[in-house]
């Protein structure tokens, strides 16, 4: 089991989940701007990932804070 080594390791692991929710929504837009999938189906999945991007947002400030 992979087990954290402090808090700038968890900071540095939640920049990382930061990145790839980022990279996700750019993918999704892709796909909606293409057609490949309908509005319909990656609204939730879009507002899912915005989520996620603010709860890592807010853990990033908090432990920025706690250090």
């Amino acid at each position: 089991m992979n087990r954290l080594k402090g808090g700038p390791d968890f900071i540095n692991k939640l920049k990382t989940v930061e990145e790839e929710a980022d990279e996700t929504l750019y993918w999704l837009k892709i796909m909606q701007k293409t057609g490949f999938v309908t509005d319909e189906r990656i609204q939730p999945i879009y507002k899912e990932v915005n989520e996620i991007i603010a709860m890592t947002v807010a853990s990033l400030k908090t432990m920025r804070n706690k250090l």
